[in-house]
């Protein structure tokens, strides 16, 4: 993945899911011109709202925060956000969410596609999300479904770092450089008021991939002490017409 994907289309489990994970890569894409898509099944109200709850606060309410949470941070990236409500531990797969999945991916005509890992024993909504987006990814390149409609090209999906990688079965394949962008991810991240005993969690991880950023890449970036960076697993080859 590089930062200059003009038009991104981001999976996301829950409504700040996107955030943590993948924040650095929409807000590179806006800052140079392209359009990035964010999509949140559910909004986490029942699993990662914890704080809310304590708080006294019903269903609806804590939906209306998490709303209000995932549409502040959107728009800080620069982001269209897509929020389908269709509830969380657990999400259930539908042919009413895949077929709107499959409309998603037709519409926007992502050039690069942003999902969970497909294993995560902490939190099953998140392999799900990532079967979903990438079985919805496949419907839509096929010409007999919808016949009409403009079909899906061959997007390449990249699989954000999940919280707990060594338990994911996580490599990372893909440090993206975000040094740039790290202060409008870092005030997005902190837009996840519910969550924010995340921020200085997701701060450290960002560090730590800017580390293995920097040493990997030597002179070659001219990546810096302070480097910040994003990890991503590749689910398909690189088609390239160099090795570099």
């Amino acid at each position: 993945m590089t930062s200059d994907t003009t038009n991104l289309l981001i999976v996301s489990a829950h409504a700040a899911d996107f955030v943590w994970r993948a924040g650095g890569a929409a807000a590179l894409t806006t800052a140079r011109g392209g359009r990035v898509t964010i999509v949140c099944l559910s909004y986490g109200e029942r699993g990662e709202s914890a704080r809310y709850w304590r708080q006294g606060l019903d269903l609806e309410q804590v939906k209306a925060a998490r709303h209000r949470e995932a549409a502040a941070a959107a728009e800080v990236l620069g982001a269209e956000l897509r929020t389908l409500d269709v509830g969380d531990y657990p999400i259930v797969e539908t042919d009413e969410l895949l077929d709107e999945l499959v409309r998603i991916y037709r519409e926007v005509q992502p050039t690069a596609v942003l999902t969970h890992t497909t294993v995560d024993p902490w939190n099953t909504d998140h392999p799900l999300a990532s079967r979903l987006a990438q079985k919805a990814r496949i419907i839509a390149q096929a010409p007999g479904y919808q016949p009409g409609e403009k079909v899906l090209g061959a997007p390449p999906v990249f699989l954000f770092e999940p919280h707990q990688s060594e338990y994911c079965e996580f490599r990372p394949e893909v440090l993206l450089d975000i040094t740039e962008v790290w202060p409008t991810k870092l005030e997005a991240m902190r837009c996840m008021e519910g969550q924010e005993h995340l921020w200085d969690y997701y701060t450290d991880v960002a560090k730590r991939r800017g580390v293995q950023a920097r040493r990997n890449s030597g002179p070659n970036l001219g990546l810096t002490t302070d480097a910040m960076a994003e990890a991503y697993m590749r689910v398909f080859p690189q088609v390239a017409d160099q090795l570099a």
